[in-house]
Formats: C-alpha cells, sequence, structure tokens
C-alpha cells in the first residue's frame, strides 16, 4: 500500500470501483448532458442526466421493466432487444423535454464492439438525440431485432427440444415463444413510437 506525507486517500468512490473521476470531469467539460447507461443481470436502465452546481439532476430516465408494464414486452428485461428499446424511451422522454443532444456515459462497464450499452445508445439515436458514438461499436440490426436470439430458438427446438425448454424456461412459462422475437419487437418497438406521436419510418 502507497504510504508517506503526500499521499492522499482516493475518494471513497472511486475505492470501490464505482465512480472514474477523470471521465466525470471530462464530462462536465463538455456541458452537454449524459446519456447515462447502465445494466445488472436482470434489467437495463437509461437516464439523462445534466450536472449542476447543486448536484446531479436526472431530466428523465426509463428502465427496462416499464416495457412490460407499459408496453407488454414479454421477451425479458436484459437483453440485447431491451436494451434497445429503453434508449428509444428514453430518446424521446429526453426530444419531449427539449434535451437533443447528450455525451454517452457507460459508466465502468466495457466499451466492446455490440455490447448492450450500445444498443440503447443506439434506440436515443433513432429517437432523434445526437450522441457521439461510432457505428462499429453498435450491435447489428439483426441482433437488435432479436433475429439471433430467434434463429438459435429455433435451431435448439428442432435439435434438442429438451434444451429448448430449459433455456427459454422463463419465457416459455409467461407464454413467450423465443422464436417470434423479432416481430414481437416491431410491435413493441411500434406501441413505443406511436404513443409518442412518431410514425414508425420518420
Amino acid at each position: 500500500m502507497a504510504r508517506g506525507p503526500k499521499y492522499k486517500v482516493p475518494k471513497r468512490r472511486r475505492r470501490e470501483g464505482k465512480t472514474n473521476y477523470y471521465k466525470r470531469y471530462r464530462y462536465i467539460l463538455s456541458g452537454k448532458p449524459r446519456f447515462v447507461v447502465r445494466k445488472t443481470n436482470k434489467y437495463i436502465w437509461v437516464q439523462v442526466i445534466k450536472a449542476t452546481p447543486i448536484g446531479d439532476v436526472t431530466i428523465v430516465a426509463a428502465h427496462s421493466r416499464e416495457l412490460v408494464k407499459k408496453f407488454g414486452w414479454k421477451a425479458g428485461c436484459k437483453n440485447t432487444p431491451a436494451a434497445y428499446l429503453v434508449g428509444l424511451l428514453a430518446g424521446l422522454r429526453a426530444v419531449r423535454a427539449g434535451i437533443t443532444e447528450a455525451v454517452p456515459d457507460i459508466g465502468l462497464h466495457r466499451a466492446t464492439r455490440g455490447a448492450k450499452v450500445f444498443a440503447a445508445i443506439k434506440g436515443a439515436l433513432d429517437a432523434g438525440m445526437k450522441i457521439p458514438v461510432s457505428e462499429e461499436v453498435i450491435p447489428s440490426e439483426d441482433r437488435i431485432r432479436g433475429e439471433t436470439i430467434a434463429k438459435y430458438a429455433m435451431q435448439l427446438a428442432e435439435t434438442e427440444p429438451e434444451k429448448f425448454k430449459r433455456q427459454f424456461s422463463k419465457l416459455l412459462s409467461q407464454g413467450f415463444d423465443p422464436r417470434t422475437m423479432p416481430q414481437h419487437f416491431e410491435e413493441i418497438r411500434n406501441k413505443i413510437l406511436e404513443y409518442y406521436g412518431v410514425k414508425a419510418g420518420e
């Protein structure tokens, strides 16, 4: 452990691995709100946060549980399609609140290509927000729509039906067939857009 008269104890959130203060400093210097994406083993949530002298202020927020409760989403709250829809929902709310630009804040998540956090950012971009992000890190369209999940489920159902039932047991018990993921995704996406008065394709 470092010692000496010049040694400074790192801030608590730095010690706990919760905050990268250098990144936060850069966010504040940008003068723009942060598009904050966080995920756990069960959920994904997004917030648009503005830094002020008295502390951070959350302007809008969206949580993957909302997809279930408000729009009838049945396909799980932590996958890539759900991340996109949460980002879309938060983006639409931000635009309605007059926020059209933000900087991405993925916290301590790794910036890996095709990560769920970038699916959420893609949703916000489609909602009309401007967020600097490389096209290379955004998941492909088939992953966002759940086509890869549907294809895998279809293949598994044909070759290993018992494994299919085990692996997708939670979704199946809720009356959802993962093989219909792309169609369900489009249905919920259109519901969200319609709720906020946006026509699909605009």
